[in-house]
């Protein structure tokens, strides 16, 4: 009940917080792009310095809640953060919920209820070894670079989409190295911990992944990037967590039918939600003069 209960916690701060940091990144210059001077110039702005404060607290919830619960289990109970921005979208808007709304609601919350009660998550699988680990890490750390590479050859729609995707990955990438870094400090103690490469590569991962969300919301409507990563870091988390955590899902038949039926619902529910009229439109700024985009 803890693990759940600081699982929603973090789902609810990183909702709210999204959509802050989103109606502030709309707002900065274009110039900006996938730079940090982007994170420079945001930082002058109050509502998005709320927005990171509310997505740090996030973090916080969701690293305590990996330390007492697997990957497997938490990821798929941070998803429902697009419950929490689609709450304080539609009281900034005034938008109804409508058919797509309602629906993207219960497919979203059944789907975490089946993937959850049909998969069972638990640990006291064996950690993969160092060539099982380090090709998880990098599969889901490639996957990001290139949907990165891509991103800047579409359209600002396409753009925002492929950015949230990746990072997505990323988050879902941190969260495992999270999970990593709790377990060396129940069994070494903190004063150890940060003479292990993980802690590190959690800030920087962080950082990377802050860059290409606050690009993708600078480019577009929040309902074009947010369900990509929404959608991504669980499912990211859940292939971390099982791939090299040691996290273990039941494999029955049945199981596994219920547990692809929750996940697909998820999704298909992120996407609803994501792409309802109440998410903050935004305003994309216009390229400078000499800038060249994709058309």
């Amino acid at each position: 009940m803890a693990v759940f209960l600081l699982g929603i916690g973090a789902a609810c701060c990183l909702g709210l917080g999204f959509v802050l940091q989103q109606r502030a990144a709309a707002r900065a210059p274009i110039s900006d792009f996938l730079s940090f001077r982007l994170l420079l110039d945001l930082i002058h702005m109050p509502d998005w310095l709320l927005g990171v404060f509310l997505m740090v607290c996030g973090q916080v919830l969701g690293a305590v809640a990996l330390a007492y619960g697997e990957v497997s289990l938490v990821e798929p109970l941070t998803a429902t953060n697009l419950l929490f921005a689609m709450a304080l979208s539609r009281w900034l808007t005034r938008q109804p919920l409508g058919w797509s709304g309602w629906v993207g609601v219960t497919l979203l919350a059944l789907g975490v209820t089946a993937f959850i009660v049909a998969g069972r998550p638990h640990g006291g699988g064996h950690a993969a070894g160092a060539l099982r680990h380090w090709l998880v890490f990098g599969v889901v750390a490639g996957l990001a670079l290139l949907l990165t590479l891509k991103a800047r050859r579409l359209r600002p729609a396409g753009e925002a989409a492929l950015l949230g995707l990746a990072a997505g990955l990323l988050y879902g990438l941190q969260d495992a190295l999270t999970r990593v870094c709790g377990q060396i400090v129940q069994d070494e103690g903190t004063a150890d911990l940060f003479t292990h490469w993980q802690p590190y590569a959690v800030g920087g991962i962080g950082l990377t992944g802050m860059l290409l969300v606050q690009s993708a919301f600078e480019m577009a409507p929040l309902r074009m990037s947010l369900p990509s990563l929404t959608a991504a870091q669980p499912l990211a988390g859940i292939v971390c967590g099982v791939g090299f955590l040691g996290d273990r899902l039941r494999v029955t038949a049945g199981a596994m039918a219920w547990e692809a039926v929750g996940l697909a619902a998820v999704v298909v529910g992120v996407v609803l939600l994501g792409r309802h009229p109440a998410m903050p439109a935004g305003t994309t700024p216009s390229p400078p003069v000499g800038a060249t985009r994709a058309e």
